[in-house]
């Protein structure tokens, strides 16, 4: 099967490249967000590929005025990966890693947009995330991530609102093997996981951007961890021992203040400034928009909200979720001061943060 990627000098195998592996659970992910400077409105966006499945599926959410709006759509995809369209969503590469554009046609739901976003820097290479379930592969993924600002506008129920020079926000690509589309009928002999630890800390500051993630076991041992900072000049700093202590919200597994040692005598403080945007507006944990299903020949567009009510701790939808924060990174002078997003998925035991059970509330 020739598709239009043929064509471009993107071969990785022998095959076409409609053909990725033979692996099912191939994936290949566009990830968005951004947020006016008080984090008042946050949103979101996201594409994946699913070459496997014959699917691809895009989203696109707004957090205002205390609601999340989502924008959902999926079609099959014929094999076809140069096609960065789903229905009313669309991405286009302006000047590949550097600038991109997000384009949501008018639908029959609230929402359309037209965001331009500019890296501020050359993107993050993150370390290779690979776990294993027994012997079964669980995930085999490479993921970039670029902060930068955006331009342009955005219209939720017919209300315009332009995105000013302080709109900030984060974009990564991710491509490789995770779970995807429907459940396997036979899970490992050992069972499917029931802990999983995550943490990601995109921030923007006015002269850099520092990144911060970390994949735990439920011992507290990191499996994939890194903290980076890039200026704008085009510098990078990497921190292989970056440490961190979180206190939560009383009740929940949600965090209210996270304080990263990174090394060095750098240390980073967030704090949650803004509303909650559950990330199963992108599909992450649905059971019906999850990511890869099938929902159809034809496009299938869908659009719901969520109050803030239901996006708080309890809700399996709201499990998920990525929260504004104000960032401060102490570096032996005058502290930087910044924003940034503090991604948060916790499932089952971490013994240094005191979480035990399923989804037990921290203690």
């Amino acid at each position: 099967m020739l598709t239009k990627g043929d064509d471009y000098p993107l071969h990785q195998t022998s095959e076409p490249v409609a053909f990725a592996g033979t692996d099912r659970n191939f994936y290949d992910r566009y990830f968005f967000n951004g947020a006016s400077p008080d984090g008042s409105l946050f949103f979101a966006a996201a594409m994946g590929f699913y070459p496997q499945l014959g699917i691809v599926d895009a989203s696109f959410c707004v957090v205002m005025d205390g609601v999340q709006h989502n924008l959902r759509a999926s079609r099959h995809s014929g094999g076809e990966r140069l096609d960065l369209s789903v229905g009313p969503i669309a991405v286009s590469i302006d000047m590949p890693l550097e600038v991109v554009t997000l384009r949501i046609a008018a639908n029959d739901g609230p929402l359309a947009a037209e965001l331009t976003f500019t890296g501020r820097h050359f993107p993050i290479l993150e370390p290779r995330f690979i776990r294993r379930n027994g012997t079964r592969l669980f995930m085999d993924y490479t993921r970039m991530t670029q902060n930068g600002r955006w331009s342009g506008w955005l219209s939720v129920d017919g209300q315009r609102i332009d995105a000013g020079d302080a709109w900030t926000g984060t974009r990564d690509r991710s491509w490789g093997i995770r779970p995807v589309g429907a459940s396997e009928p036979q899970p490992p002999p050992g069972g499917n996981f029931s802990q999983f630890f995550w943490l990601w800390t995109p921030c923007n500051f006015p002269d850099r951007s520092l990144f911060f993630h970390s994949n735990d076991d439920g011992a507290g041992s990191p499996w994939n961890r890194r903290a980076v900072i890039a200026t704008d000049a085009g510098a990078e700093t990497h921190f292989d021992a970056a440490t961190f202590a979180i206190d939560w919200q009383a009740g929940t597994r949600r965090i209210a203040k996270l304080t990263a040692d990174l090394g060095g005598g750098r240390v980073l403080t967030l704090t949650p400034s803004g509303p909650v945007f559950a990330m199963s507006g992108l599909g992450y944990t649905h059971p019906a928009w999850g990511h890869g299903l099938d929902h159809g020949r034809d496009l299938a567009v869908a659009h719901d909200r969520l109050s803030e009510a239901e996006r708080g701790w309890g809700n399996p939808l709201a499990m998920h979720i990525q929260a504004p924060v104000t960032a401060e990174l102490a570096d032996g002078g005058t502290p930087r001061r910044g924003t940034g997003v503090l991604e948060q998925l916790f499932v089952g035991p971490h013994t240094p943060s005191g979480l035990t059970g399923l989804m037990d509330p921290a203690a």
